[in-house]
């Protein structure tokens, strides 16, 4: 592996990529980077983020229906879960 550039890391833990590198890579202002650990050292690879819902569609509607219901009481812990279940 050939040491193109260096940084120092700040307090912070942050470092600024060397403007050559980023220009090898590619990278602009709001750029992802992935950062992997191999036997030669630290890497730097270049990524594309792509955000996905944690929640399926169903379980939105569900979610959307008990927004709907703020403010329902239930007399009972078992009221509320058997409620929960049925959703």
């Amino acid at each position: 592996m050939t040491i193109l550039e260096t940084a120092k890391i700040t307090t912070k833990g942050q470092i600024t990529i060397p403007n050559r590198i980023r220009k090898l890579l590619h990278l602009k202002e709001g750029s992802a980077v992935a950062f992997g650990v191999s036997k030669e050292g630290v890497l730097l690879l270049p990524c594309e983020v792509n955000a996905k819902s944690p929640y399926t569609t169903k379980e939105w509607a569900k979610i959307e229906k008990l927004a709907a219901e703020k403010g329902k009481a239930h007399q009972t812990t078992a009221a509320a879960k058997s409620h929960i279940h049925s959703l």
